[in-house]
């Protein structure tokens, strides 16, 4: 496997789009002027924390009940505190991965949980290696 620093990457382009004020069932609304509203900049919709925010391309089908799935992009905070029921990406024992982060009340357990029943709980104990990476915002996905 590769490794890579992701702390080094950064967005390099700004880049805004229309966006078209109706709600669309289905079809196109005619793209008429008095349709437009102010246009939207992808990155203001997906990053609440530039300095701390990078994304990942998600592998594996342990968060298909989550709807993150293979090939998907996670867009990953780490000013976002994680707290029980966050979906979290993890470095555990030197892997990075992406689970649902548990964790019962008074310091009575840390478990990683996958969104796929064929996965089971991964519990956190004092002799793995575990750090919490940062909070999974967002998952772009390409239809």
């Amino acid at each position: 496997m590769q490794q890579f620093d992701i702390r080094a990457c950064e967005a390099r382009i700004s880049i805004s789009v229309p966006v078209f004020v109706c709600y669309v069932p289905a079809g196109f609304p005619s793209p008429a002027d008095d349709y437009l509203d102010h246009p939207l900049d992808f990155n203001e919709l997906l990053i609440a924390h530039p300095a701390a925010t990078f994304a990942v391309r998600v592998a594996g089908d342990s968060m298909t009940g989550a709807g993150i799935y293979a090939g998907d992009i996670a867009v990953v905070d780490r000013a976002v505190t994680a707290i029980d029921g966050s979906i979290v990406l993890v470095i555990l024992d030197g892997e990075f991965t992406i689970k649902r982060y548990r964790c019962r009340a008074r310091g009575r357990g840390v478990w990683l949980e996958a969104a796929n029943p064929a996965y089971p709980p991964m519990p956190i104990t004092e002799d793995r290696a575990f750090e919490v990476w940062g909070v999974v915002r967002y998952a772009i996905r390409r239809l």
